[in-house]
């Protein structure tokens, strides 16, 4: 948790001189770029759109003007434009996270080698915005002027913390390379921070070394920490992630603990417990869950009997909550208003506001529902062993059942059933916060749901090798989520044109969706269609059944990987299709079957095909067992890929009977 520190005797004690560690050298100067940044020659084995020459930051604390400290962080970047593909990162944008946090000192220029001069072009103050996302939240933007292919931009600017005493975490790799990156941070030993680094990647330099300053009458020690990087490579993006923020090489800190000799400290640590207890009193978390007084007639036009259920009540309460309030797509675990008037008047709130209203709902509800915090995908994983409430950024409700499992419910997502998480939360665990604090514990988030598509085609072949059929498709569990959420954001009269578009050679004349409101069912598409005979009978026809049916490439492009593959969920591939001959023909050849496992039960593909007389049936079926893999089960997985498309793309060969 990013902490703020508030003691108005030990802030009084406190005289802050010029930190006097050891110097080192900066490793860039802000307006002096090399001038072999301008030439080709240290470029020519870079494929990347762009390269970050030099990243440094430096932070420190301070006394502010006010006699509160501040944590400041100058920052300088240079960054080398290699192509169009690269102006993107001319664009930068700086989170600020609450309004006593302010960027200054914001300086940049732009270098272009114009008829082999360097020509330096300055960001002006139209090349600068701001933007109000939340009241906790404003972003600093700024755009590069005249950028093009060869360019070199550079800014500098420094941001401060009035209140706060939070050094800010620090990334080394991107998505292009990075030549050196180096984050130096300075402050008195009265204060203790902890550092995790993060990523796979080495550091080049990591130092630490002791210095002194005068705080009120007493000489303090300081501590000046360094950490670089040289020649980090582009941290390349896979599908099949959590956020490449998990992956990529950087250095977390967080404050610890404050002491001052003679004054008094705090500590900021500890153990989950106490972060739980925290919460549980906070104004916008816990003390909202009994909140919940104004729902007691809403509640009670649900009709409960005694004879009803615990999940037959949780369930209704969820369609109440989530047929009331509209999700605004923020992901945050407080509250950003009174429960009341964000089911009364607003009808519209962020995860907190939504689910923290569910949870007080249950309990009115008669139905014992405590939060659950989590981490989700693109906010990184979740690390159990290191007690940070900042890694938390959404909250769910639990519901524990009589037979002892427990029931996970969200209620932002208007096209999820109860007991169905979004795919956003399928980040591996959570955090069940209880009253009484021993009963805390942490939660497997490992859904019961998978990814079920189900095909049954139907084809018919004429002797011209034109095709027709008819296909029935399921989608079930969290596919059935993605194809509704897709069925509503676009209309079915564009779902199905969109549908027809992905196969260009055909004609469909009819589609029918069904099972689009029952959440508990799968959705369902029937269709026709038919495609033109795309070459002549004679010598037979060649056929490739699956074509328009499956993906055709592997996704799993590269040979190796460094972190692991994760779906979120299990996931299970059925297409079941009946081929017709034509009267007189029969296979040439019958394709072999196919088996391909995974090691430790983790995953099956299975592939067969039978013919008998004019009727050809093919099972294909990928089953994917565990959500996540480890990247030392990649090149199998990988490998089955490889053997499903090689499988599935084989032609069969169709000849007039002798």
């Amino acid at each position: 948790m990013k902490h703020s520190l508030r003691y108005p005797a030990m802030l009084a004690a406190l005289v802050l001189a010029t930190l006097t560690a050891r110097a080192q050298t900066e490793p860039i100067k802000f307006g002096k770029p090399d001038p072999g940044d301008f030439t080709a020659a240290p470029f020519v084995g870079d494929s990347a759109a762009a390269v970050m020459l030099c990243d440094y930051g430096s932070s420190r604390v301070e006394m502010g003007a006010n006699g509160s400290l501040q944590a400041i962080t100058d920052r300088t970047t240079r960054i080398k434009i290699l192509t169009k593909a690269g102006y993107g990162w001319a664009t930068v944008e700086v989170p600020l996270f609450s309004m006593s946090q302010k960027l200054v000192g914001l300086r940049g220029f732009t270098y272009n080698l114009t008829n082999g001069a360097v020509e330096k072009i300055k960001l002006e103050d139209d090349g600068k915005f701001t933007d109000d996302v939340t009241a906790h939240l404003r972003i600093r933007k700024f755009t590069m002027p005249n950028v093009r292919e060869g360019s070199v931009i550079e800014f500098t600017y420094s941001v401060i913390s009035d209140v706060s005493i939070s050094l800010p975490d620090w990334t080394f790799q991107h998505a292009i390379p990075v030549r050196w990156s180096e984050y130096r941070v300075n402050f008195p030993d009265y204060f203790n921070y902890k550092t995790v680094m993060r990523g796979y990647l080495p550091l080049t330099v990591r130092e630490q070394t002791q210095g002194s300053t005068i705080m009120g009458n007493r000489a303090t020690r300081t501590w000046l920490y360094r950490w670089a990087m040289r020649d980090v490579p582009a941290l390349r993006e896979e599908p099949y992630i959590t956020t490449m923020n998990d992956y990529a090489a950087s250095m977390d800190l967080e404050l610890a603990s404050v002491y001052v000799p003679g004054v008094g400290g705090k500590d900021y640590t500890g153990t989950w417990e106490k972060i739980d207890a925290t919460l549980l009193q906070d104004k916008n978390f816990g003390l909202q869950l009994d909140q919940g007084g104004f729902m007691k007639d809403a509640v009670a036009r649900l009709a409960f009997t005694p004879a009803t259920t615990v999940e037959a009540r949780a369930a209704a309460v969820h369609a109440l909550v989530r047929d009331a309030v509209k999700y605004n797509g923020y992901e945050t675990i407080y509250t950003s208003n009174p429960l009341r008037k964000t089911f009364g008047e607003l009808h519209l709130g962020n995860a907190a506001d939504i689910n923290m209203l569910l949870i007080a709902a249950l309990r009115v509800a008669n139905v014992d529902a405590n939060p659950v915090l989590l981490s989700t995908r693109s906010h990184g994983h979740l690390t159990t062993d290191f007690p940070l409430a900042t890694r938390f950024n959404y909250v769910v409700a639990h519901v524990a059942l009589p037979d002892g499992k427990d029931l996970l419910l969200d209620a932002t997502e208007p096209l999820l059933p109860g007991g169905m998480l979004p795919e956003r939360c399928l980040n591996q665990v959570g955090r069940l916060v209880m009253p009484d604090g021993k009963a805390s514990r942490w939660l497997d988030l490992t859904p019961s749901q998978r990814r079920v598509h189900y095909q049954q085609v139907q084809l018919a072949l004429t002797p011209e090798g034109a095709l027709s059929g008819k296909v029935h498709e399921e989608y079930s569990g969290y596919a059935g989520a993605t194809a509704r959420a897709e069925l509503e954001k676009v209309g079915e009269p564009k779902y199905r044109t969109q549908f027809a578009g992905k196969h260009t050679a055909w004609t469909v004349p009819s589609f029918a969706v069904s099972g689009r409101t029952n959440l508990l069912k799968p959705l369902v598409v029937d269709y026709e269609f038919a495609q033109p005979a795309e070459q002549a009978a004679a010598g037979g026809l060649y056929l490739n059944p699956f074509s328009e049916f499956v993906a055709e490439q592997n996704p799993f492009r590269h040979e190796t990987r460094t972190f692991p593959v994760d779906f979120g969920t299990s996931t299970e591939e059925t297409m079941m299709m009946t081929l017709t001959l034509p009267a007189g023909y029969e296979l040439a050849e019958l394709p072999k079957p196919a088996v391909v496992d995974l090691p430790d039960n983790g995953g099956r593909f299975f592939y067969t095909i039978a013919a008998t007389g004019a009727t050809v049936n093919i099972t294909s079926r990928l089953s994917l067992r565990k959500p996540v893999y480890a990247a030392t089960d990649y090149q199998y997985l990988r490998e089955l890929y490889r053997l499903m498309l090689t499988k599935q793309s084989e032609k069969l060969i169709i000849k007039a009977r002798s």
